[in-house]
């Protein structure tokens, strides 16, 4: 899942027919493996070397045995280190950033050690927004640093700095705009690209009594990875979008456009690019439309080169509460809140390519509680639906086939469940003429109280779910990690936290193979707490 600013939306890669049948050559390679007699090193050599590839087939046997290893009684979780910031924290793949990006600790060993230290830098040069890059490559670049995995880093200045993930050294930089004000960095992951997006430009009261209109809502940056190369610039305004625009991002070659009135508008980017394109752009390369001067220097930046002059294709549209869509599963659904008051609370779930509403489609938990259910495409990429509530986790399917002209069906995979005394809870006063009077009231659902679901995390490497359980029934809150099997929802095994887990403030928590990341935010600081996965204390 993929929170987009105001949108949100999650565009699942759900396994097509055709990719099934373009799996099939690696399945039948796969078998070859199956056998319980150990493969020798020459062996595996003879068959790479007759073009049988073997990586992908390793690396799942390897996670295979760590995942036994790390059920098993004789291992556990512990907390091996604790850092504090006055500044926020950020966890990606094995690497703990702090100082605004400024210091990397790895979590590949024992206890995080240092990775690099960056100079301080001066506030006009500090860190907006970064991304790490980083991703396998099925053939060589031309350049070795093209390949190597990177901190895609924006600056407040206006510089894109490529810095390596490892080292911290200076990869690449590239110069964008001394005319827009760029601030905000996202992915479009399976496109292999990222987009640089700049602070809206919003009327003022001076502006409008003086009749100034303003038509330029925001700009953005698309770029492709690896090699890093420039796509485009292009501005988004109210004399082609319409006005209204509160947010704009780009997912899964979509160009998703939200606006005041709750409803959410998705464009092709592919289509946008083909038609609106004005010249193909090269960094370091001169361009007419700077008049001969290089792309992506100083002072000069990258032009605006996707100029688009009327109102593109409208994909898809719809109005929702919260600006908030989500688009997966197999056939192609949507899940949504619509606007009207009733429907407040519940999330239809709807076939992208009529509307209609899946049979069992509107999901409903009634939760009485401080925080509303959570509902989302679920990421391990089978197309099914998890509905997170306080005291329940739904792994939902959707079932259906494209073209039989019937309604898909939502049925429920398993679920996940806190047992509880729903029991009305009684309070007891004394009055000042010593009358006792009780007073009975229920609960809230997330009640810091009572055991209560916070987070779910899965880990696509070892297929498991993490389910962040609280508890503070004995006064002070305390987390605990169930482990569940993604295919069945079976508990595997438990993990608790040390640390107090106190429910006003912010959690974060990362499950990556042997370690297991907590961050919490208290008043203006931060903390991060590491656990490692290792042999039991007897």
């Amino acid at each position: 899942m993929c929170s987009l600013g105001s949108v949100w939306v999650v565009v699942s890669h759900h396994a097509t027919r055709r990719s099934a049948c373009r799996n099939n050559k690696s399945r039948l390679l796969m078998a070859l493996y199956r056998s319980k007699r150990a493969v020798n090193a020459a062996e595996l050599l003879s068959r790479r070397s007759r073009g049988i590839r073997d990586a992908g087939t390793l690396i799942r046997h390897n996670m295979k045995v760590l995942r036994g290893i790390l059920l098993q009684d004789n291992r556990d979780f512990i907390n091996v280190w604790n850092k504090s910031s006055k500044s926020t924290i950020m966890y990606e793949n094995g690497k703990i950033y702090f100082e605004n990006y400024q210091n990397c600790y790895s979590c590949v060993h024992a206890e995080p050690q240092v990775l690099y230290k960056l100079p301080k830098r001066s506030k006009l040069e500090k860190f907006e927004d970064a991304l790490l890059c980083q991703s396998p490559l099925d053939s060589t670049l031309a350049s070795p640093s093209d390949q190597k995995p990177s901190l895609l880093a924006l600056t407040a200045d206006n510089w894109l700095y490529r810095l390596s993930a490892e080292t911290g050294e200076e990869l690449q930089r590239v110069y964008l705009s001394s005319n827009h004000k760029f601030r905000y960095l996202g992915w479009d992951v399976s496109q292999e690209m990222f987009y640089v997006k700049s602070v809206q430009n919003k009327e003022t009261s001076f502006g409008r009594q003086a009749g100034i209109t303003q038509n330029t809502v925001m700009h953005l940056a698309i770029f492709h990875v690896f090699p890093l190369q420039i796509v485009g610039i292009l501005e988004i305004n109210k004399k082609v979008f319409g006005n209204g625009v509160t947010d704009v991002v780009l997912s899964q070659g979509v160009l998703v456009v939200s606006y005041s009135n709750k409803s959410v508008k998705l464009y092709s980017f592919e289509h946008i690019v083909q038609r609106y394109l004005t010249e193909k752009l090269t960094l370091g390369k001169q361009s007419s439309l700077l008049g001969g001067k290089t792309v992506g220097d100083v002072p000069f930046g990258i032009p605006v080169n996707i100029q688009i002059t009327d109102r593109p294709p409208v994909l898809f549209e719809v109005s929702c509460a919260n600006n908030s869509v989500q688009i997966g599963g197999y056939p192609w659904h949507y899940i949504y809140t619509p606007l009207h008051k009733n429907h407040k609370g519940t999330h239809h779930i709807s076939s992208l390519k009529d509307s209609t509403t899946a049979s069992n489609g509107i999901q409903n938990m009634n939760c009485c509680s401080l925080e509303s259910d959570g509902i989302f495409f679920h990421p391990d990429d089978s197309g099914r639906i998890l509905h997170v509530g306080p005291a329940i986790i739904n792994v939902l399917k959707i079932l259906g086939e494209p073209n039989n002209g019937l309604p898909s069906k939502v049925v429920e995979d398993f679920s996940m469940k806190i047992h509880r005394n729903n029991n009305p809870t009684s309070q007891v006063t004394v009055t000042s003429s010593g009358r006792t009077v009780k007073k009975r009231f229920h609960q809230l659902d997330d009640d810091p109280d009572q055991e209560t679901f916070r987070i779910v995390e899965y880990e696509d490497e070892l297929d498991l779910l993490a389910v962040v359980v609280t508890n503070g029934e004995e006064g002070e809150g305390r987390a605990q990690i169930r482990l569940h099997d993604n295919q069945s929802g079976q508990l595997l095994r438990t993990v608790d936290l040390v640390e107090p887990w106190d429910e006003t403030y912010r959690h974060e928590l990362f499950f990556d193979k042997d370690t297991v990341v907590h961050i919490e935010q208290k008043n203006a600081s931060f903390c991060c707490h590491v656990y490692k996965l290792t042999v039991a204390r007897t």
